[in-house]
């Protein structure tokens, strides 16, 4: 019986040992496959997965380009993937801080040679969404010393626009009026009490020149320009509406409306309609010979005379009087007279 219980458990340990070699070697490559599996997927490093519907980078620039008192816009071809047929600046991929090769890209886009092309500005990036893409976008200003331009790679047409018109535009990339603005300027329009529009000017200036709560737009406001001619208005030369509103009071909380000044006119106004005013013109312009004038300075203060002779280079006009037993001709200085009546009147 012993030896018959021996065999027994020999051939019962012999069958365990042949199922322990035998079974063990499926079972280990399936776990051998899993450990397999779990080592890569802990091997791959965690920035590896990228989430494509957001994508935040300082490596896009739209690039502006003045020549003169105009800016480029360029509009997207059709068949581009973001914003077709909007209008833009010179949008690129690359380091905006190299500016060579900004300019380079530029010459490619619109045939402008870089040689031709003055780096003004660069500013802070703005997060522009684009597509499902969330891009920091970085604003930079040329000056052209051409205005010759062939639309290539994403455009199909250009134009040379006031900017003052940026805005006008029905369908361009996202906030292009923002991103002209961190570069450039515009010129914003602010109504006044009649006759105190120089007033408002020097309390401006006294603001800027101050140490108080506007330090932090002092950057923003480029100039004041106060026309004589133009009465219940001046205009203020500025990066973006809102910096303009702080600067009167009418923003911000902290800085005391300015006296005189109601608002700040929605928009922005066109150089070419502020130019006129920028360019000084001659006391003669506008006076002909025949025309009835009202003398208005020295002893003949009041009197009306009749205009005989206009010497432009001189600014001078020379004029008879109405009321005089004998007229005598007398030469005065153009802006001493007032042209009352016009002689084919």
């Amino acid at each position: 019986m012993i030896d018959n219980d021996d065999e027994q458990l020999d051939e019962a340990s012999d069958s365990i040992e042949e199922e322990m070699v035998d079974e063990p070697i499926v079972e280990d490559d399936g776990v051998m496959e899993q450990t397999e599996e779990i080592v890569e997927e802990q091997s791959e490093p965690e920035d590896v997965v990228v989430n494509t519907t957001s994508y935040s980078g300082s490596d896009a620039f739209v690039a502006f380009v003045r020549y003169e008192d105009k800016v480029l816009l360029m509009q997207r071809a059709d068949g581009v993937a973001d914003f077709p047929g909007a209008w833009d600046g010179v949008y690129g991929i690359g380091d905006p801080q190299n500016i060579d090769a900004v300019a380079r890209r530029i010459e490619e886009s619109t045939g402008i040679p870089a040689g031709n092309l003055t780096h003004v500005r660069s500013a802070e990036a703005r997060g522009l969404e684009f597509g499902n893409r969330l891009n920091d976008v970085i604003p930079i200003l040329f000056i052209s010393a051409s205005a010759e331009v062939e639309p290539r790679t994403l455009y199909k047409n250009a134009e040379w626009v006031d900017p003052g018109s940026i805005q006008d535009k029905s369908y361009s990339i996202p906030q292009i009026s923002e991103l002209y603005g961190d570069v450039a300027s515009y010129l914003y329009i602010l109504k006044t009490t009649m006759n105190q529009e120089h007033n408002v000017a020097n309390e401006i200036q006294a603001r800027l020149s101050g140490t108080g709560s506007l330090q932090d737009i002092k950057g923003e406001i480029f100039s004041v320009l106060c026309p004589t001619i133009l009465n219940g208005y001046i205009f203020i030369e500025a990066s973006a509406f809102h910096h303009v509103e702080k600067l009167i009071g009418r923003a911000g909380g902290r800085t005391t409306p300015l006296k005189n000044c109601r608002k700040v006119l929605p928009g922005t106004s066109p150089l070419g309609d502020v130019t006129p005013y920028l360019e000084p013109k001659s006391a003669t312009a506008g006076i002909e010979e025949g025309d009835i004038v009202e003398i208005r300075v020295a002893a003949f203060k009041g009197e009306r005379a009749r205009v005989t002779n206009v010497a432009e280079n001189k600014e001078e006009v020379t004029v008879e009087l109405f009321d005089a037993a004998i007229p005598i001709p007398m030469t005065i200085r153009a802006d001493q007279v007032r042209v009352t009546q016009r002689a084919a009147e």
